[in-house]
């Protein structure tokens, strides 16, 4: 596990990623992350435009059909 500390960046706040961490995620500097939700809270991964679509995508779909999901959740 590592532990991160968050820091004041001007206007905004982040957090110094090693080199360890970078390799283990396969990302560089300049590269793109994405945080994810997931049960335990947020997920760190690499940027993927396909997941992103996707996202949105099943973001739409839960949106339009929120009624008929919560009848099929019972």
């Amino acid at each position: 596990m590592h532990t991160l500390k968050i820091r004041k960046i001007g206007n905004s706040a982040g957090v110094v990623l090693t080199g360890e961490v970078l390799d283990a995620l396969g990302v560089s500097v300049g590269d793109h992350l994405q945080l994810v939700p997931s049960e335990q809270g947020f997920e760190v991964r690499p940027y993927s435009a396909d997941l992103a679509e996707e996202m949105e995508l099943a973001e739409e779909f839960m949106d339009k059909y929120r009624p008929a999901l919560r009848e099929l959740a019972k």
